[in-house]
């Protein structure tokens, strides 16, 4: 999860602002649980998939 449209309910803001020690507090915590991949947008994961993908291919068909 982002915080990008989470609402603070403490000054009503959004969280990625960190307008308040509540969002700053909450922002920093969702940043921590965040995986490697989390920041990429689902066409960048399918990018990186077929690209992978391709390389793959590509080593078993120089192997063989």
């Amino acid at each position: 999860m982002t915080c990008d449209r989470l609402v603070c309910a403490n000054c009503a803001a959004p969280v990625s602002e960190g307008r308040c020690p509540v969002c700053r507090a909450s922002r920093e915590r969702l940043q921590h649980q965040e995986g490697i991949f989390a920041g990429l947008n689902p066409a960048a994961l399918l990018v990186l998939l077929v690209a992978l993908i391709t390389v793959a291919v590509a080593a078993r068909g120089f192997a063989g």
